[in-house]
């Protein structure tokens, strides 16, 4: 396998698996969609993804999980099972589309840098909607939850069309989280 395809197969795996990180079962129909239109391969194995099964299921999924975060105090409480479901699902997403890699190494990619990617963003995304409802009580969550969909949709697409755009962009949101939380915990320190 060419190394700009490898680049560019675990740049849309963690593409979507940061997509994950916003939304679990958006990014995955977003995978299924383009497997099953021949947009991007997907590993022999993870054929399945792009069948109309999948489809049907994913869209299902998607369409409970975004309803379910504009109910008060519901999004919160997906938000406890979002975390390792956001895990699972970026390691799938990275191991879907690495290609045909040595399995250790396609495996120890998926578990790092997809599931780690999808918890990471996940974990900060329930921060910011549980700071959400302690400051507004809960007023604000369903603008937290619009625009943790439209990332989620803006990050799917980048990864399937411009994966390489979608690693950098990926990058850069570990850089502002990063600074994020020592920003914060140096605040903390102060007080």
């Amino acid at each position: 396998m060419e190394t700009v395809q490898i680049i560019a197969g675990i740049s849309l795996g963690v593409g979507l698996a940061a997509a994950v990180g916003f939304r679990v079962f958006l990014p995955l129909l977003f995978l299924s969609l383009a497997g099953f239109y021949d947009v991007i391969p997907l590993s022999e194995s993870w054929g399945w993804v792009g069948s109309i099964t999948a489809i049907i299921v994913l869209g299902i999924a998607t369409v409970i999980e975004i309803a379910g975060y504009y109910i008060p105090w519901v999004d919160n409480a997906l938000d406890t099972i979002a975390v390792p479901l956001a895990t699972i699902a970026g390691t799938m997403a990275v191991a879907a589309t690495v290609g045909d890699l040595d399995p250790v190494i396609t495996w120890a990619l998926a578990i790092i840098a997809g599931g780690g990617t999808a918890a990471a963003i996940s974990g900060t995304s329930s921060a910011v909607r549980l700071a959400s409802s302690a400051t507004t009580g809960g007023i604000a969550n369903p603008v937290v939850s619009t625009v943790e969909t439209a990332t989620a949709s803006v990050f799917s697409v980048l990864a399937i069309f411009i994966p390489i755009l979608a690693g950098v962009l990926v990058v850069l949101l570990f850089f502002f989280v990063f600074r994020y939380y020592k920003k914060r915990r140096s605040k903390t320190a102060i007080e």
